[in-house]
């Protein structure tokens, strides 16, 4: 599915029929017969509502009450008063309205369905794709923000959201689109996060029917829905509620390499439970190439060749780096396989961690707020943690504002990451860029960080423990949406149940107290799920590591990675040293965790050989 939204105008006819893409395109019109919605989506994709002159289209999963949303079509006075109907969808969808000539168009909070929008021919052209959009403006890579795409773990908010195409711009989290009678656009606010005050049993209440609508919306009619099935709570969670729906289940285990990782054995534990499903588990041997190493597997083209290209018959679909890009391959092999068994839809437990997971900002937020619950509970992670105490205290007394956050860590980008003991309370973990980006890009992220804090932006969320939710919620969320425009092409819809919109209001309504119980995992999570899922496999303590995965394929294809800074494309734009990038390579790793640096530049190098690859193919067309 992609398409491009215009306005009621008369340049839109001239701007829709040579962009809409390859046929068989289709089309929407405004009530005025003007083109408004032109592009490439299925009788499934999308839902419509006509009330006299005014249109309603939802692309994506969701539930309508038809009558009442057509009722609400005819009575709005303006665009606002959509707002009713947006805080009622379940599933993740974009909203799109024409209302007396004006256009609203939004995505999902997560960004997992997203709004892009730029100026052509003198009016705002949307999309739900960057670069269908610079192509009609003649946009050039904006090398600022791939820079940005270097940080670890990531761009903090609102650096975020910063489109890699030069005057192609992304909507802000919690906001909609309104282009006016004359293609004027503004962006409107409309969305708040609720107040963390819901004792646990009503708010488990809320996140157990949230996670099912969620679910069902996607198994709706019967379909086949494939998930992944690691033995991890939130996976495990999600493929029972599905199993509990009409649709048919297909499970994804991939085995792990580590033999200390206990999630197979966790995994064969759920399979056994749920017996209707049919379960599929993938070892060292199976899938292409060495998918058992798990990462940046295929010659060194493929680490770019796929990285964003949508339809193979639309180079135009190159989008931007791919977060998880290491995984590509394994996804891809998911993907096929799953769409071989009859499925329409993958499901992945990305969100549980970022929403029902406890940071030591959560443990700071409490404790100052409650001092007799939480500095006990502080004290006591402080102890089994072996924090040491200065920092400790100085993260539970600091106030820095987020804007003062901002600057601290645009100073920090190139410290060395300080070690475990030293606990972080603040805002987001702090970003660091790796010691092979050229001084030039460090000089110019850190400007940008400064730049951001200067305009004194609001963070996500009044309180840090929120905003550092909302954060990872939007960092996984354009993950989400990234990799699923890469599986699009087997006919798979990527899904992350946990970060559609009601699931994410939710979780965020919980008590704060009630996110942290003694000797407890995800205890939200957990009591949403008990009575869905068996009671022994809520029992689960421990959680499974994948540095294995990581090291191992990096082993394997290290001289062929390396191969890469023959000729490094981010070494072309004066971003990064080949060199140092390839010693790096090369050399011994000073720990075992994943290193994100590493798993970022090669993700935006491989992206930039995707967009020559595809740029090359439509100059042969």
């Amino acid at each position: 599915m992609d398409f491009l939204i215009l306005p009621d105008a008369s340049v839109s006819a001239p701007i829709a029929v040579p962009n809409a893409g390859p046929p068989p395109w289709r089309c929407v019109a405004h009530a005025s017969g003007r083109p408004w919605l032109v592009g490439h989506w299925s009788d499934e994709d999308v839902t419509t509502v006509v009330a006299g002159t005014r249109r309603l289209v939802l692309f994506g999963h969701t539930r309508l009450d038809v009558a009442a949303a057509t009722r609400i079509l005819a009575h709005a006075r303006s665009l606002h008063d959509l707002d009713e109907l947006a805080r009622t969808l379940p599933g993740s969808v974009h909203l799109l309205a024409s209302i007396d000539g004006r256009v609203r168009a939004q995505g999902a909070l997560a960004g997992t369905r997203q709004i892009f929008h730029a100026r052509v021919a003198g009016v705002t052209v949307a999309a739900d794709r960057p670069r269908r959009l610079a192509d009609l403006v003649g946009a050039h890579l904006d090398e600022e923000a791939l820079a940005l795409r270097l940080l670890a773990p990531g761009a903090p908010w609102p650096l975020c959201t910063r489109s890699v195409w030069t005057g192609v711009d992304q909507l802000d989290a919690g906001c909609w689109l309104e282009i006016d009678t004359e293609g004027a656009p503004r962006t409107v606010p409309w969305w708040q996060a609720p107040a963390a005050e819901v004792p646990l049993p009503q708010a488990a209440d809320s996140v157990r029917a949230a996670i099912r609508d969620a679910v069902a919306v996607r198994t709706a009619g019967g379909r086949t829905v494939s998930a992944d099935l690691s033995g991890g709570l939130d996976s495990t969670g999600l493929c029972f509620v599905a199993a509990a729906e009409e649709g048919r289940l297909l499970t994804h285990h991939w085995k792990p390499l580590d033999p200390a990782n206990d999630d197979t054995l966790w995994a064969e534990r759920a399979a056994a439970l749920l017996p209707t499903a049919l379960h599929c588990s993938s070892g060292p041997a199976d899938g292409p190439g060495r998918l058992d190493a798990g990462t940046y597997d295929g010659d060194n083209e493929h680490i770019g060749a796929c990285a964003g290209a949508g339809r193979p018959d639309d180079p135009r679909g190159s989008q931007g780096p791919l977060p998880w890009s290491r995984n590509l391959a394994r996804m891809e092999y998911v993907a096929r396989d799953s769409a071989a068994r009859g499925a329409t839809v993958h499901l992945m437990g990305v969100g549980g961690d970022e929403l029902f997971s406890v940071t030591p900002t959560h443990l700071r937020t409490l404790a100052r707020r409650r001092p007799l619950t939480g500095l006990p509970v502080l004290l006591r992670c402080r102890a089994l943690n072996r924090w040491d105490l200065l920092p400790t205290l100085g993260g539970l007394t600091d106030n820095a504002s987020f804007a003062d956050a901002l600057r601290a860590g645009a100073r920090r980008i190139t410290a060395a990451a300080p070690p475990p003991s030293q606990v972080f309370m603040g805002w987001a973990p702090d970003p660091r860029l790796p010691a092979w980006v050229s001084p030039s890009a460090v000089a110019s992220v850190r400007r940008l960080l400064f730049d951001a804090a200067a305009h004194d932006p609001r963070p996500l969320h009044p309180d840090r423990a929120g905003h550092r939710i909302l954060e990872g919620v939007l960092h996984g969320g354009a993950a989400i949406r990234e990799m699923g425009w890469n599986l699009s092409r087997y006919g798979i819809d990527l899904a992350a149940p946990y970060l559609d919109d009601r699931v994410v209001e939710a979780a965020l309504s919980v008590r704060l107290e009630d996110r942290m119980v003694r000797g407890g995992f995800k205890p939200v999570l957990t009591t949403a799920l008990r009575g869905l899922v068996p009671d022994e496999l809520l029992a689960r303590r421990s959680k499974g590591d994948f540095s294995a995965e990581f090291h191992a394929g990096v082993e394997h294809n290290r001289h062929r990675l390396a191969e890469l800074c023959d000729d490094l494309r981010l070494a072309r734009l004066g971003l990064v040293d080949a060199d140092a990038l390839r010693a790096a390579l090369l050399g011994p790793s000073p720990d075992t965790a994943p290193p994100a640096p590493f798993e970022n530049t090669l993700a935006c190098e491989g992206w930039l050989r995707s967009v020559e690859a595809s740029e090359s193919q439509l100059a042969r067309r």
